[in-house]
């Protein structure tokens, strides 16, 4: 072990706390097999120029980790250089202009908790800990994202690495097509940003959630019912069913309606959703929890204690879907049939997103998403479940129209993630910025 030029930690294959440094930067227990030949804990912006250095004269290859929750643990590579940001975690917040500078490592439970005094918002990553940087890069399907945008769409600017170490700063007039870029590419993104510039929003003066919970035998029944009255509801309503093999209330298979809403008023955020107390299949809900207010904060470390458990092996896929459920019903039966016991689930999602975004790389999305995430416990023999997710996505594959990458499987099925154009144009600008190739590109891509 030997400490960098500015107090940041390296660690080569075989020091002490190598493996400890590699496996740790993971939510996921699952232990890829893969290992990097160098891990660097950078704790400031001047270890990141110098690792990036490191790399180049060495001709190593460059992952990078912000907060670790990439399911298919996109940042453990073989061989090379692994960047840890995880300690660059600066919020700086200015309420007059409604904007913040915030690290790659801030957590979503961080800034959201930053941002309370001010009665201000920004659509962060539903679960606490997940870390912002890499939720941003991806898209960032976020709090109330169908009402103000989704988070990279909140980035005004970014602060970033490229791969010869220069530090660069890019928004929508300064090194434009990086910043493009930087808006969707994921953990394709050629540069380590060490700092993103938000935009912010006024903090709703409600926020709540409606709980409705179902029995599993009435799974076509309420998907059927979702998939026709979801064009309908409020954009300030997340609609989704989640499939979990112990539902709230039941401790059973069953099916939880989760209707987060934030609005002007107690009021107004009953007739949102309302939908859901009028709906035919009401009357076979095992139970109701009414509309009442919750903070965020209760919210995002509630969703994380019940479904994203810690000491599990986590593995998922996912698809965009823009055709009715019905011919899907079968197959999404099958999957409830199968599923892996708790805290494994499903989610099925209301978007219906905005006709037209701002111009970036983001560029997938379509009017519901189903996600499979298998998490297995300690005692629960893999081999009956490693293919689950991803088997049951290739049966869905003639209905889907891509995926996103918060959820992506890229190394175990390739899938469309962004407009064709927009790969095209992401390829040109990464040899641009990285004609050598320094920075791993998604899995499965060389």
């Amino acid at each position: 072990m030997q400490k960098t030029s500015t107090h940041g930690t390296t660690l080569r294959r075989g020091d002490p706390g190598f493996e400890k440094a590699v496996l740790g930067t993971s939510f996921t227990a699952r232990d890829p097999g893969r290992r990097p030949e160098i891990v660097v804990q950078a704790n400031n912006v001047d270890d990141v120029v110098s690792a990036v250095r490191q790399a180049a004269l060495a001709e190593m290859r460059i992952g990078l980790c912000s907060g670790g929750h990439s399911w298919a643990q996109n940042h453990i590579r073989e061989g090379g250089l692994m960047l840890d940001l995880s300690r660059l975690k600066s919020i700086e917040v200015n309420p007059t202009k409604m904007t913040a500078t915030i690290g790659p490592a801030v957590l979503a439970g961080e800034l959201n908790l930053a941002l309370v005094p001010h009665k201000l918002f920004f659509p962060t990553a539903h679960a606490w800990t997940v870390g912002l940087g890499g939720f941003l890069l991806q898209g960032g399907f976020g709090w109330n994202s169908r009402n103000v945008g989704v988070g990279c769409q909140n980035v005004i600017g970014i602060d970033v690495v490229l791969a010869d170490g220069t530090l660069v700063h890019a928004n929508a007039s300064e090194n434009a097509d990086l910043f493009w870029a930087a808006r969707g590419a994921g953990p394709g993104f050629f540069g380590v940003v060490v700092r993103f510039h938000l935009k912010l929003h006024q903090r709703a003066k409600f926020i709540g959630m409606k709980l409705q919970v179902f029995r599993i035998k009435y799974l076509e029944e309420v998907l059927a019912w979702a998939d026709h009255v979801g064009p309908s509801v409020s954009p300030n309503v997340e609609f989704q069913i989640v499939m979990n093999p112990k539902a709230a209330v039941i401790n059973a298979h069953g099916m939880e309606i989760v209707a987060p809403v934030m609005a002007d008023s107690w009021k107004e955020a009953r007739e949102m959703v309302a939908f859901m107390s009028n709906s035919p299949v009401r009357a076979k809900a095992s139970f109701t929890l009414p509309l009442l207010p919750m903070s965020l904060n209760f919210m995002m470390k509630a969703g994380e204690k019940t479904l994203f458990l810690s000491n599990t092996r986590w593995s998922a896929d996912n698809m965009w879907m823009d055709t009715p459920i019905d011919p899907l019903l079968p197959e999404i039966r099958n999957i409830a049939d199968t599923q892996p016991p708790h805290p494994s689930h499903v989610l099925w999602l209301n978007w219906n997103g905005p006709v037209q975004r701002p111009d970036m790389a983001f560029s997938q999305e379509h009017r519901t998403y189903l996600a499979l995430y298998c998490g297995l416990g300690k005692g629960v023999d893999e081999s009956n479940y490693a293919n689950w997710a991803t088997d049951h996505m290739k049966a869905l594959e003639p209905w889907s129209r891509g995926i996103q990458l918060a959820d992506e499987n890229l190394a175990r099925r390739p899938a469309r993630f962004v407009s064709d154009a927009n790969m095209v144009r992401l390829d040109q600008v990464r040899a641009k910025y990285d004609p050598l190739g320094r920075f791993h590109p998604w899995m499965g891509r060389v």
